[in-house]
């Protein structure tokens, strides 16, 4: 029996954790997989280790992981995969397959489109624009991860008649989001769009949309406005259903090299929780979303 467990990042904020399961139920009534699980990969529960268990309870013998993630960054590459070697010594008749998270994906950059215009009116002509957009992510301590933001970020420009897109970051790297809403006006926008690069409201998104009246103060002759995050659009359902039928098909990723890739960078298992957690490199952001 086959079963699909999705596997979100968690977050301290019970409303983030409830949009990511009313996302994955939205997701699992276009499947046919007859086990169909959430789990969290920390802050909350039930667990990585918890969700297998559940799904082999129910009688599966192959079980398709798909990570509720943005990019490839440490969770996908390391914290998802050890877990599920775990769970493969631990139940040696089930088989897993692992799958990609969304990455760069032009129906992402379709929604991030769909986000821009459904706030403001574009002029025809880039040449007549001062709008700036700024898609703003988590921030990783994944240099391949953030390249991806900035790729993602210049074919939204390419869809767009604005001037100015550009990139920032809620934590862990630079820049920072504030630093590059002050980018933005310093090369002359009257007109910024903050785009939260995020799949649903948490702590960060509070954050962000607590800060922007301080933002309209400072830049009293800018018009700022914020972007919904991206879980809310329908469009993103139809990504996870791919890349779920990717993994189940055998072209997802290979969870097996990940974790000796992890282990040779000296990576080790160690257990996520609900009470806390913080990765070595990734201290300085809060990191729910």
């Amino acid at each position: 029996m086959e079963a699909c467990l999705f596997v979100g990042h968690g977050s301290r904020d019970p409303e983030g954790n409830a949009q990511l399961l009313d996302f994955t139920s939205r997701v699992g009534r276009f499947l046919s997989f007859p086990i169909v699980e959430t789990c969290f990969l920390e802050l909350t529960e039930p667990d990585i280790p918890e969700g297998i268990r559940r799904c082999v309870e129910k009688g599966a013998k192959r079980i398709t992981v798909v990570p509720i993630m943005l990019l490839f960054a440490g969770h996908a590459k390391v914290h998802i995969p050890f877990p599920i070697r775990e769970a493969a010594r631990r139940y040696p008749d089930v088989t897993f397959t692992y799958g990609r998270p969304v990455g760069v994906d032009q129906s992402v950059v379709s929604i991030l489109e769909r986000r821009v215009r459904s706030v403001t009116d574009l002029p025809q002509d880039r040449n007549e624009s001062d709008t700036a957009v700024l898609v703003v992510g988590r921030g990783s301590s994944d240099a391949e991860a953030n390249s991806d933001l900035f790729k993602i970020a210049r074919l939204l420009w390419e869809r767009l008649p604005v001037r100015w897109v550009e990139t920032a970051f809620v934590g862990v790297t630079d820049p920072g989001w504030e630093e590059g809403v002050e980018r933005c006006v310093r090369l002359g926008a009257k007109n910024i769009i903050i785009l939260p690069y995020l799949l649903f409201t948490g702590v960060l998104i509070k954050r962000m949309n607590g800060r922007l009246d301080d933002l309209r103060k400072r830049y009293a002759g800018v018009h700022l406005s914020m972007t919904d995050y991206l879980g809310l659009d329908d469009g993103l359902v139809g990504v996870m259903m791919n890349r779920l039928l990717e993994a189940a098909g055998g072209q997802g990723l290979d969870w097996e090299q990940l974790v000796s890739v992890a282990e040779a960078n000296g990576h080790h298992l160690h257990h996520h929780n609900h009470d806390h957690h913080h990765h070595p490199h990734e201290s300085a952001v809060d990191q729910p979303s």
